[in-house]
């Protein structure tokens, strides 16, 4: 199947080359070892949490700060907000604009939504991480380098999709997050193989299509 693109927007990026140790310390940095921060906000958040997972693979970078805003990026808190803020840290600026390029390259031409129905109101994330990096390994417990999928739907269509993930291919759940989330999404990690992680994807997108066309189930 073929489905229309929702590229992520992203609404700002910013460096602090030398932090102040407060800052730092606000925002998860260990001001023993970082000097410098890398700031963005984007109007998808699933997509950044894995550019920023992207970025630790091209720079000496740490994330030390991801966090969706409630309700999502149409009730931000202003112009820039969007639906998440990201920050990074380095020892010095030369290493947040490498890790910053790379965040920016997967958000621009890797990492977005899908929509999954005609008016595209419903809106799917269906991805595969073939080698994860060192801040979504950490979150999800995984070893580095080890591939991930990476689901995401509204509660009900990802309900369903995560099930048909699960049985469609030899995949574990890493973690499920039932709804309501901060965004009021549903969200799944899968692991396995990447062949199996491509399956599961490809079921639970389909999954998604068919109850998002038809979805009252009159049986």
């Amino acid at each position: 199947m073929i489905l229309e693109p929702l590229p992520p927007r992203i609404l700002s990026v910013r460096r602090i080359p030398n932090a102040d140790d407060a800052i730092l310390r606000a925002y998860g940095a260990d001001p023993l070892r970082h000097r410098s921060l890398g700031l963005i906000t984007v109007d998808q958040d699933d997509p950044t949490y894995v550019a920023l997972d992207e970025c630790t693979k091209h720079a000496p970078v740490d994330v030390v700060f991801a966090k969706s805003f409630y309700a999502g990026a149409a009730h931000g808190s202003g112009p820039l907000s969007g639906e998440i803020l990201g920050v990074i840290a380095a020892s010095d600026p030369d290493e947040i604009d490498e890790g910053l390029r790379a965040l920016v390259a997967c958000l621009e031409h890797d990492a977005c939504f899908y929509g999954a129905d005609e008016a595209k109101k419903t809106a799917v994330f269906p991805h595969v991480i073939a080698s994860l990096g060192h801040y979504l390994s950490a979150q999800a417990g995984l070893a580095v380098g080890e591939p991930m999928a990476y689901l995401v739907a509204p509660p009900m269509e990802g309900t369903l999709g995560f099930d048909a993930a699960l049985k469609a291919a030899d995949v574990t759940a890493v973690r499920i997050f039932p709804p309501p989330t901060e965004t009021n999404f549903s969200a799944a990690w899968l692991t396995g193989s990447l062949e199996a992680c491509e399956a599961a994807a490809v079921a639970f997108l389909e999954t998604v299509v068919r109850v998002a066309a038809q979805p009252l189930d009159r049986r």
